[in-house]
């Protein structure tokens, strides 16, 4: 009996030991326990074999305490040093950076042709004089204002003023009615129709200190032009040219205004 408990508590310190150091040498463990387990079934057989005693008097059951079991100390993680590795030179290839050279814009200069002034020649025409007919008198307005005498100054004629520009106008001389033009006046002569020149080409002249102006053709005839207007005109009886170059007698009224 007494090596029946000696055994179990042999066994059990063996567990707790085992327990403890579990966690460190599980297989020491494992060969410790079955070790333990053959030593204790040898015992067994032992006794067995033996003659046994007369058990001893019972003796008041003890209260069997349950084995304290340990708790399994963990060991600290073996923390590994972690190791340097060397640093790898990695070589970066050289980013050769490329130009690209643009090609320069060359400024085009149009010369444009200097623009020559062409002047244009007009050839000078000469004025084209025809020899005038036998008898005939080519009258040239003179540059300058002529001088007359006129050798009637009494009024003898209605006015003049207000004679229309184109067309004919009525004027009456000595009681006589006549015909009054200012532009495109036409006679008969030679057999044909004359135009006289403009009042313009006559010119101007002078009687006394006054100046006096071509102002209107009239048709009357040489005894009736002489004298003056009521509007203050001289009636001259004078040679004009027409158009066609022929010279023609012809009843001029010049007045002091235009």
């Amino acid at each position: 009996m007494i090596n029946r408990i000696g055994l179990s508590l042999f066994s059990a310190g063996l567990f707790a030991v085992t327990a403890l150091f579990a966690p460190c040498a599980a297989n020491a463990a494992q060969k410790w326990s079955a070790a333990i387990i053959e030593f204790s079934a040898q015992q067994q057989q032992e006794h067995k074999g033996k003659p046994q005693k007369a058990a001893p008097a019972a003796r008041p059951a003890q209260p069997r305490v349950a084995p304290q079991r340990a708790a399994p100390q963990r060991s600290a993680p073996r923390v590994a040093a972690p190791q340097r590795a060397a640093p790898r030179a990695v070589t970066q290839p050289k980013v050769t950076s490329r130009v690209v050279k643009q090609p320069k814009a060359t400024s085009r200069t149009v010369t444009q042709p200097k623009g020559t002034s062409r002047a244009v020649k007009q050839p000078k025409t000469t004025p084209k004089t025809g020899a005038p007919a036998a008898g005939r008198k080519v009258v040239s307005p003179a540059a300058a204002p002529r001088v007359v005498t006129p050798r009637v100054r009494t009024v003898t004629t209605s006015r003049l003023r207000g004679v229309p520009t184109r067309g004919a106008g009525r004027a009456v001389i000595r009681g006589q009615n006549y015909s009054v033009w200012r532009s495109g006046y036409r006679v008969r002569h030679g057999g044909g129709w004359r135009t006289f020149v403009a009042l313009s080409v006559l010119g101007a002249i002078v009687i006394g200190s006054s100046q006096y102006y071509p102002y209107a053709y009239l048709s009357a005839p040489a005894p009736y032009c002489e004298g003056l207007t009521e509007d203050g005109c001289q009636l001259v009886w004078q040679d004009v040219q027409t158009i066609e170059g022929d010279v023609i007698p012809q009843c001029v009224a010049y007045c002091p205004w235009q």
